[in-house]
């Protein structure tokens, strides 16, 4: 996979790396010497393409509006936010290019290990058994001192926690059969608490943890639990609600015990949920279906080339497939969200 420029970072901080020894540089000698990146689709860029796997989307009409028009695995008609970092397996990947940032992201995973079983991809305990591999590239190539100082400068960001509650709780009803809402939300949050203090083990001291998304509100979801109407659904809404407030305290608690880290809880529900019930106000039109296809069931390998009901103008459309958001959508929350939050970690 190519090595571009780092369109995310650009956005959020007006910055575009030159270099190798800060991707960021902010006030007084504080920097971002690399961005780091766990999680699911929201952050793969093309990290399942070699799984066997449906939880892939290398394949028209997924990357319409990428470089090139290249379905290059990620889960939207153009850009994601993590665009733009070279994938961890490449083979092209340069000793110099770990020091820019690496890109560990399965989409289809989460922090329940049975939801990666389920969809057949990375588990979040792989991805850090790849950082530890990572950070034995960086002390082989660049010595232990350099190597102590990026992780312990860069932004690490932990997206999780959607696949579980909408695909291994709801949608698959798996879970459902042992535990209630509650208590399935009590196992994530321990289970996130236990990456990030793995993270923090391995020399990190900067780690964004985002929350659920309006996960009763997705296309998909809207489908299966949303009744005639096709509504937001209020029940698994509130799953996420509930997750998101116990995962803010644990992270909170753990800020209180490191005082050395900035550990940070990235709220994604409001301001998704904004956008889905004042789209106008951010150009947009379509909020209950994505532009693939009837936009109400398909992703993955259900929006491929042989639906011809996908739509011309997904500029108009908050959901690209009936899980993912569209490039103007992931625009409109990454300015938003992160410029929110970056002072936080300082």
């Amino acid at each position: 996979m190519e090595l571009w420029r780092m369109a995310f970072v650009c956005c959020v901080f007006c910055h575009c790396f030159s270099h190798t020894e800060a991707i960021v540089t902010l006030r007084g000698n504080e920097t971002i010497p690399a961005l780091i990146l766990f999680g699911d689709s929201i952050m793969d860029t093309g990290t399942n393409n070699d799984l066997i796997t449906a939880f892939k989307c290398n394949f028209p009409p997924y990357g319409r509006d990428f470089h090139g028009a290249q379905p290059t695995g990620r889960f939207s008609n153009g850009k994601v936010p993590s665009d733009l970092v070279a994938a961890y397996t490449s083979s092209s990947l340069q000793p110099d290019d770990l020091l820019k940032g690496i890109n560990f992201a399965s989409g289809g995973t989460g922090y329940d290990p049975f939801t990666a079983r389920l969809a057949s991809v990375r588990p979040l305990s792989e991805q850090l058994e790849q950082f530890k591999e990572y950070i034995g590239k960086l002390k082989e190539n660049f010595g232990e001192e350099k190597t102590n100082f990026i992780l312990s400068k860069s932004l690490v960001l932990v997206v999780s926690s959607s696949n579980d509650i909408a695909n291994t709780y709801f949608a698959s009803g798996i879970r459902k059969l042992d535990h209630d809402v509650p208590r399935y939300t009590d196992m994530l949050v321990q289970l996130a608490s236990s990456f990030v203090k793995e993270l923090y083990s391995l020399g990190v001291k900067r780690i964004g943890v985002f929350g659920a998304p309006p996960l009763g509100c997705l296309p998909f979801m809207r489908t299966l639990f949303g009744g005639v109407e096709r509504e937001c659904t209020e029940e698994i809404n509130m799953a996420s609600k509930l997750f998101n407030s116990k995962l803010s305290a644990e992270l909170h608690n753990l800020n209180q015990n490191w005082p050395q880290a900035k550990i940070v809880y990235i709220q994604i529900y409001d301001p998704l949920l904004n956008i889905i019930q004042n789209p106008i106000k951010y150009g947009l039109e379509v909020v209950d279906r994505g532009c693939c296809g009837t936009g109400s069931v398909e992703a993955g390998i259900l929006c491929n080339p042989l639906d011809l009901q996908t739509c011309t103008d997904d500029s108009k459309y908050v959901f690209w497939d009936s899980y993912h958001p569209t490039e103007k959508t992931y625009q409109i929350l990454v300015a938003e969200i992160l410029n929110k939050y970056i002072n936080s970690f300082f």
